[in-house]
């Protein structure tokens, strides 16, 4: 039985072989209060809003009671539930010391669309004050705002702040303001109750009754969780007082960036080589605009993406991503994704191996023969075989090499009654 010589080639910078591919590879307790506010020894005007597809929020509006020559002011916004749009052509008060500020007339409401108005309460006089706000518009000929008010001197209680404003507040969350309530008189002040209005606004603190000496004070937590977005008024009127305490914010919609998969193996790779794979990012609960996409690792690289780009909710954007290892060993990253308005970043973890591959390969025997053995050593004419059962061809990649070492290959031929030849001349492959 003969055999023929082994030889070996390199195929890239960073493999040795022979004529072969690469392989690749408030915690007190809380009480909420509804009650019947200080207006209620007068009869509210009559709110005439028809259940159409124009709804007011605060559905009325109760002012409270105001010191003669000053104003309070309270926000109302105007919702179109239906499915076409809607011109406000005019906005009528029945009392001069009502006004209206908001959008300029005509004013297009689309359908979904919700737009808003200041509505200011300025005393002339003492006494309740009351009517309603027409609202002429080309789909509900009863569309009216129900608005009272008192005219009055100097109040028993004062608030601070004397109005509270949320600003932007995700929809799902929650965001609490203090309020502190203070008996101004030098005779003691029972607080029957509060009445809070407008979506997504509550209060809470103490139990009431209260009773507030001289100077005392009361401190409570406000809070506005809104339910949608858009912006919300309200007040807190406290009884029997008449003290009112105008209330805001606006519920954002803020969309969450998802990368999935959340993890991504690529195995071993060659040194030298690369293999890429999948990946998306995805907007959910409202559009996102990611404005940088970054690795950890310079061994990993984002393909197939540039920044910034918007992704619409429910949308998703395909990309790859690229390992190509430059040493040997495990290489692990992250990739990490930011978007416009979050200092959070979304993040995807990328795993793998850079190897070296020694491919080799011989010519066949001329003899009859089953298969092959390979063998391999770090000293010249001192060998191990490396092949765990023959190898039916003459090609054999050696994944298990080490950068730096020098190796000593050479094969042998085993014929069908297991009997092996001499072995071939070597041949020596220095793995950088």
């Amino acid at each position: 039985m003969s055999h023929r010589d082994l030889s070996h080639s390199r195929q890239n910078p960073h493999t040795a072989g022979m004529r072969l591919p690469l392989s690749s590879g408030i915690s007190s307790s809380v009480c909420f209060f509804s009650l019947i506010g200080f207006l209620t020894w007068a009869a509210l005007p009559r709110a005439l809003a028809a259940t159409g597809q124009l709804e007011f929020s605060p559905a009325t509006l109760r002012f409270g009671k105001v010191e003669i020559g000053q104003s309070e002011t309270q926000l109302v916004t105007l919702t179109n539930t239906g499915s076409t749009s809607v011109t406000i052509s005019a906005i009528t008060a029945g009392d001069s010391e009502f006004v209206v500020a908001g959008p300029n007339l005509p004013a297009v409401v689309q359908a979904g669309q919700t737009v808003s108005w200041n509505v200011q309460f300025t005393p002339t006089q003492k006494g309740w004050f009351g009517t309603n706000i027409k609202f002429t518009n080309s789909s509900d000929p009863n569309l009216h705002l129900a608005v009272s008010g008192l005219g009055g001197t100097s109040e028993s209680l004062t608030a601070s702040p004397t109005t509270l404003s949320f600003g932007q507040v995700t929809v799902g969350a929650s965001t609490q303001l203090p309020l502190v309530v203070t008996n101004s008189v030098s005779w003691k002040v029972t607080l029957n109750a509060l009445q809070t209005s407008g979506n997504g606004f509550s209060v809470s603190g103490p139990a009431f009754p209260i009773v507030l000496s001289p100077g005392q004070s009361v401190s409570l937590s406000v809070a506005f969780a809104p339910l949608v977005a858009g912006v919300s008024g309200g007040s807190i009127l406290i009884s029997p007082t008449g003290v009112n305490i105008p209330l805001s914010g606006t519920g954002t919609t803020t969309g969450q960036l998802g990368v999935s998969p959340a993890s991504l193996n690529f195995g071993s790779v060659d040194v030298g080589s690369s293999s890429t794979l999948p990946a998306s990012l995805t907007a959910t609960g409202g559009s996102v605009t990611v404005t940088s996409g970054a690795s950890s690792s310079t061994e990993y690289s984002i393909a197939g993406a540039s920044f910034p780009l918007t992704i619409n909710a429910g949308q998703s954007m395909a990309f790859n991503v690229v390992f190509a290892p430059t040493a040997t060993g495990t290489a692990n990253g992250t990739l990490s994704f930011t978007r416009s308005g979050s200092t959070s970043k979304s993040t995807e973890t990328v795993s793998g191996s850079g190897i070296v591959t020694v491919n080799l390969s011989w010519t066949a025997s001329t003899s009859s023969v089953v298969g092959y053995n390979v063998y391999r050593g770090t000293t010249a004419g001192s060998y191990s075989k490396i092949n765990s059962s023959l190898d039916p061809g003459t090609t054999y990649g050696d994944t298990t090499v080490t950068s730096g070492v020098t190796y000593y290959y050479a094969a042998t031929a085993v014929n069908s009654s297991g009997e092996e030849s001499a072995k071939s001349s070597p041949v020596t492959v220095a793995v950088p």
